[in-house]
């Protein structure tokens, strides 16, 4: 994986997959779009770790949203990398598994966001019978907001 030691995402595959069977796909993909100022932003792997590994020796693909990357919202770039997963996935054979923590479609975007959002469910329907594992990661307010 990446440089990114700290990162949650990749702290995630690293619990969830067998010790050093993990191979990321993508980590040099970032967001295209530049309007809104979004090109002044940093925005490693597009805020999703995607890849193949193995849980007991089984191959598995697996995606896990970073937060930390733009509140973890999904552009298109980001909505591309996980439909590039279903697909080699269903080539494959093997069960997916998405950690989830995201802040939804990312605005600055547009309709380019919604169109590859529209591409992850079209790749989710034609991946049926593939095993889809989906893990929303809650995080809860410290505080209670009066």
């Amino acid at each position: 994986m990446s440089n990114r030691s700290n990162n949650l995402a990749e702290q995630r595959i690293c619990r969830l997959l067998d010790e050093n069977s993990f191979m990321e796909i993508g980590s040099l993909v970032t967001a295209r779009n530049t309007d809104f100022n979004l090109a002044d932003e940093a925005t490693p792997s597009d805020g999703v770790i995607t890849g193949h590994g193995l849980i007991d020796g089984n191959l598995v693909f697996v995606y896990s949203q970073d937060s930390s990357v733009l509140n973890g919202t999904i552009g298109e770039m980001h909505a591309k990398k996980i439909a590039a997963v279903y697909d080699r996935a269903m080539k494959m054979g093997a069960p997916v598994i998405g950690l989830l923590d995201c802040a939804g479609v990312r605005l600055q975007e547009s309709v380019d966001a919604l169109n590859a959002l529209g591409m992850i469910y079209e790749k989710q329907v034609m991946a049926s019978g593939v095993i889809h594992v989906s893990y929303k990661h809650l995080t809860l307010p410290t505080k209670r907001m009066v």
